[in-house]
């Protein structure tokens, strides 16, 4: 139970890795604010977690939205009585040549993955350092962290700037034992990547089977999809980590499709 009584917050948890992540948090003993775009499935995660009602909360945000981001995070601090840890996922994918990129899918994208990572942390950040007792903010990067492919322009620089968003966030926590430290996983078969594959197929004029095998998984060890609880696992690691000796990183989960 290495979070005991520990407060999280992960946004986009209503699906996908936020969700995995939050259900290994409760096992470990962490308190979990469910935060999304999607209310009802947020609290009807948090129900399924936690029929009680009493470690697991649901939370609607927009985390584009300062307000709704704030009011959110407040609300999380009125009922667990703090924040010990942030894990900004939510995230949405769009994938187009750069030509034919629109500007208002490169703004949307950059303010999902940027504007909200910053919004949430600048909350967050307010509480962990009034209470004294350090923290950690996780940020959900991608191997497109380290990497880049064709079509993923915006996907690609937001991730990027995730991880020097991280290292500004180590500097400064550190005099108050807060941590930030970047996960960044290769491919997991959630809706995002199920999106992907029919519109690769059709951009690059191959088949879907292809886009798996010959870009997704061509990189990789083994030609094996991550898996959320791969990526959940890594979470947890970092969330109790004791000590600043880890932090200002980023940690890549791709089956070798990323070597450092």
């Amino acid at each position: 139970m290495m979070l005991t009584d520990k407060v999280a917050v992960i946004t986009g948890a209503a699906s996908g890795i936020g969700k995995d992540i939050a259900k290994v948090y409760l096992a470990a003993g962490a308190k979990v604010a469910i935060a999304d775009l999607n209310i009802d499935a947020a609290n009807a995660t948090a129900l399924e977690f936690d029929p009680s009602g009493e470690r697991a909360m649901g939370v609607a945000m927009d985390v584009t939205q300062e307000d709704q981001v704030n009011a959110g995070i407040e609300a999380v601090v009125a009922k667990f009585g703090g924040i010990d840890i942030l894990v900004s996922n939510a995230g949405i994918q769009i994938v187009a040549p750069v030509v034919d990129y629109s500007f208002a899918n490169w703004k949307k994208m950059l303010a999902i993955h940027l504007d909200g990572a910053f919004l949430t942390t600048k909350a967050c950040l307010k509480h962990m350092y009034a209470q004294g007792r350090g923290g950690s903010v996780i940020y959900m990067g991608s191997v497109h962290s380290k990497e880049a492919s064709k079509l993923k322009s915006a996907y690609v620089t937001a991730k990027h700037g995730l991880v020097g968003l991280a290292k500004v966030v180590a500097k400064e926590g550190a005099e108050h034992d807060v941590r930030a430290n970047v996960i960044c996983p290769g491919f997991v078969r959630t809706p995002l990547v199920e999106k992907q594959i029919p519109e690769q197929a059709k951009e690059l004029g191959i088949s879907e089977d292809d886009v798996v095998k010959k870009v997704m998984l061509a990189e990789t060890v083994d030609g094996e999809f991550t898996t959320v609880d791969d990526v959940a696992q890594v979470a947890l690691f970092l969330a109790g980590f004791p000590s600043n000796a880890l932090t200002g990183q980023s940690i890549v989960v791709s089956h070798g499709w990323f070597m450092q």
